[in-house]
């Protein structure tokens, strides 16, 4: 965050200020160049936002701000008690808000350009290569972790600084709304919809609404901005009209259809990475600048390349950086992240979170990659997916193939669902299901032998992550 003084803050915050005698030395002032709502990353020059929750009150913790150099505070003006004393307070009507209306305040005093994502699947993959690509021009800000909700992006965009040229912002939700009130405090200048799959059901109830869920990106895009979007998604353009969005936008669409502006004319993977050929395009003469590679593994990943491909494109970047920027990209952790054990066995570690669509899409990885004696799926239970849960894991473990596959391991009570169906195809003794983690990880050590090959897949409450590691460790 660029310096700015407290009285900056409180009237982009809106916030009535309340200095304490002897508080402000006179020095030019208070200045803040941080804001944190967690009292363990407060140093000076920190704005500390003690958020208000059913079971917390973040207000509780101000003496220790305060302690650990907190220059000021943001305060509800109407809690009188617990005031620390001779901290400056920001005073409003309600702390979130104020976070809230602070950053997207503060975003407009930036000269910066501000790409938003969102989408069921791919959001994270889609943030780190679009960095990669960028950041072979610009000087590139992105979402670390999971800070894309109405508290993380927030917190996103007061880490930016003049220095920032590009921002790549993640939008996660889970209902109607959420991604409105992140585009509106983001203003986007390009906003991306990955893809429209299953995750959310349980809230949403269909992939129509979830569509209009994600749509919402383009409330706060820009006038003239620019709206990249999954092009095979016939959902996408239904909801469209309805759709609250700017005047005038620009739109490029990309996926595997011809129709598309940007598309895939060749796939090829290597068993380390993906190597991709795209539709030729005016701006381009030299047939190999339609040439890509990416150090990850699935046609899937393609789509996202070609996300970040046309936002490369938007912002001016040539074609050469964008391939640089792609085949040397680096990703957020436990997305398909292909390692070795000390056994020889390669585990395809894609334990972070799993949906029908993303299920389908690593397991088709796993039937294409060539080179390995026998094959191994372990999966979990793919969670939020409403009153057809069960139809939906039935539908993988039917999908399954006992030709591709040497067997499945299932683990999780709506995993055994995933194991009834295979079952069927593969027989009984091929299909495993397990209640207890300890006893699947024993039977995968048992049963794999060096050149094997097992993806690990589950939604991120299943915690395959600790299967992965013990299978490492040994």
């Amino acid at each position: 965050m660029k310096k700015l003084p407290l009285s900056t803050i409180a009237e982009l915050a809106g916030a009535k200020l309340l200095i304490p005698p002897g508080a402000d030395n006179g020095a030019g002032g208070i200045v803040i160049d941080a804001v944190s709502t967690d009292t363990r990353t407060i140093a000076p020059g920190s704005l500390f936002v003690p958020l208000v929750g059913e079971r917390f009150d973040g207000h509780e913790f101000a003496p220790d701000a305060a302690a650990k150099g907190a220059s000021a505070a943001l305060w509800l003006e109407s809690r009188q008690e617990g005031r620390p004393e001779g901290l400056p307070l920001l005073l409003v009507d309600d702390t979130l808000t104020a976070l809230q209306k602070l950053a997207h305040a503060y975003r407009k005093t930036l000269n910066v350009k501000v790409v938003g994502i969102t989408g069921s699947n791919g959001k994270t993959t889609t943030k780190d290569m679009m960095g990669a690509v960028l950041g072979t021009v610009y000087n590139v800000h992105r979402t670390k972790g999971n800070l894309n909700n109405h508290i993380g992006l927030p917190l996103t965009l007061l880490q930016l600084d003049d220095t920032t040229e590009v921002a790549v912002v993640e939008m996660g939700m889970s209902g109607r709304g959420e991604i409105e009130l992140l585009s509106e405090i983001a203003e986007p200048d390009i906003a991306v919809i990955t893809m429209i799959g299953d995750a959310h059901l349980l809230q949403l109830g269909s992939r129509e609404e979830i569509a209009r869920a994600k749509t919402e990106i383009l409330s706060g895009l820009k006038d003239g901005g620019t709206y990249v979007f999954h092009g095979d998604e016939p959902l996408l353009p239904l909801v469209l009209p309805e759709m609250k969005q700017p005047a005038r936008m620009s739109q490029i669409r990309f996926g595997r259809g011809h129709t598309n502006d940007l598309y895939p004319t060749l796939i090829q993977m290597d068993g380390e990475g993906t190597h991709f050929s795209i539709n030729p395009r005016d701006t381009e003469s030299d047939k190999d600048a339609q040439k890509y590679y990416i150090p990850l593994l699935g046609e899937h990943n393609v789509d996202n390349a070609l996300a970040a491909i046309a936002v490369g494109t938007a912002l001016g970047v040539p074609d050469a950086d964008i391939r640089r920027g792609l085949a040397g990209m680096q990703m957020t952790g436990m997305r398909i992240e292909k390692r070795l054990t000390p056994g020889g066995v390669t585990v395809l570690n894609d334990a972070y979170n799993a949906s029908p669509s993303s299920m389908k899409a690593s397991i088709r990885l796993v039937e294409q990659l060539e080179g390995y004696p026998r094959k191994y799926v372990v999966l979990a239970d793919m969670l939020e997916l409403g009153e057809d849960e069960i139809r939906y894991h039935r539908e993988i473990g039917s999908l399954l193939s006992p030709d591709a596959l040497a067997g499945v391991y299932a683990y999780g009570s709506l995993g055994r669902h995933i194991a009834e169906a295979a079952g069927e195809s593969f027989g009984p003794e091929r299909v495993r299901w397990f209640e207890d983690k300890a006893e699947l990880t024993a039977a995968l050590h048992a049963a794999l032998k060096s050149g094997d090959l097992v993806l690990i897949k589950g939604s991120r409450g299943m915690k395959l992550e600790e299967v992965a590691e013990a299978l490492l460790a040994k």
